[in-house]
């Protein structure tokens, strides 16, 4: 049976606030900076700028970070920054009810800025004019034999034994409880396209991942995904590598290196990036991957059900523990308050995601 969508979000909106260009930089709080620098070194993103209070890291393109990372007591992630190209664009998300007044972005990169949080809390930083970085050196991709034609002849593939390097930070995956209103404000205020819709067997969304409107220039197939939770959380940011082989020895680098495995290697259904899954320090799992779908903005939704195997066309089964919520006072309080307060999550929607995944 083809599967249906029975809710009102998510949707495309046609006459969208502002239109987000990019994705340009997530926002942590550690109480370890060195820590943090450490594995994310390992895992191929290169220090932009330190200070004892702020870490910036980078890839190798012309973004001038992608990681901000803020010494605090406790380990949270606060949220993210997009970029748009208008300046007429930041002045009408300025506009927006809850948003700061616009002023010169204090961290690296410069520019202006505005911030404002969106439904499920989440802290966005919308930010416009900020100056491109010089791009790092990295390696090409390897050149492959595909056993039509060959194209490496009298000579070997011996990729370096180092950390992948970083092309850029690709997307990030929020669990929220609010999911109808979360997606309508991403739609609406920052035009994103809701590229493919994972659905539960009543009909009610699960996971819709959605792309930035670029028109004809193509975008990666999603750039925030939206999960359905029962409390606001981070469920995993993505970086891009430049081949299959720099996801492999990412895998070894990090694994000698100490690092906890999430899950992976293997290759998506939806996006089709080939991917591979670690852990941070404190459990916030980041992802390498390469070769994802590219969509302009004329490419209608897709609507998917939603299960295990419906996360990887080859690989290891999706591991229940990668979905699993962590187990803390804070969100038992917040299944808690979700049950009485979001229409989104309902004691059936929880018991049939567990069947689903469990």
């Amino acid at each position: 049976m083809q599967p249906m969508l029975r809710t009102p979000h998510p949707s495309r909106d046609p006459q969208p606030t502002a239109k987000a260009s990019s994705l340009s930089h997530l926002i942590f709080e550690r109480p370890d900076l060195e820590l943090a620098e450490r594995f994310l070194t390992d895992f191929g993103l290169v220090v932009a700028r330190e200070s004892a209070d702020i870490l910036y890291m980078r890839g190798t393109g012309s973004a001038p970070y992608c990681y901000r990372v803020h010494r605090a007591p406790r380990a949270r992630f606060v949220g993210f920054g997009l970029c748009v190209a208008k300046e007429a664009d930041l002045i009408k998300v300025s506009q927006l009810s809850g948003a700061a007044a616009i002023e010169p972005c204090q961290y690296l990169g410069g520019g202006q800025f505005t911030h404002l949080s969106d439904p499920s809390g989440f802290v966005v930083e919308v930010v416009y004019g900020r100056a491109q970085a010089s791009v790092l050196e990295r390696r090409p991709p390897l050149t492959l034999n595909d056993g039509a034609e060959p194209k490496r002849v009298n000579a070997t593939q011996r990729p370096p034994a180092k950390p992948s390097e970083i092309i850029k930070l690709g997307h990030i995956v929020l669990e929220v409880a609010e999911y109808q209103k979360t997606c309508e404000w991403y739609t609406k205020n920052f035009g994103f396209i809701p590229s493919d819709v994972q659905v539960l067997p009543d009909g009610s969304p699960l996971v819709t991942f959605m792309r930035l409107d670029l028109g004809d220039q193509p975008a990666d197939h999603h750039t925030i995904a939206i999960a359905q939770g029962f409390t606001p959380g981070y469920s995993h940011s993505a970086y891009e590598v430049v081949d299959a082989d720099a996801v492999g020895m990412g895998q070894r680098i990090l694994r000698e290196h100490g690092w906890k495995h999430a899950w992976g290697i293997g290759r998506h259904i939806l996006g089709s990036q080939l991917f591979d899954y670690w852990q941070d320090p404190w459990g916030d799992k980041h992802e390498h991957y390469c070769d994802g779908d590219l969509f302009t903005s004329e490419k209608t939704m897709g609507v998917e059900w939603a299960s295990a195997e419906a996360m990887a066309q080859w690989g290891q089964r999706m591991p229940a523990s990668f979905t699993r919520p962590k187990l803390t006072t804070e969100n038992f309080f917040g299944l808690f308050r979700s049950l009485r307060h979001s229409p989104d999550v309902t004691l059936k929607k929880l018991i049939t995601m567990a069947k689903l995944f469990g």
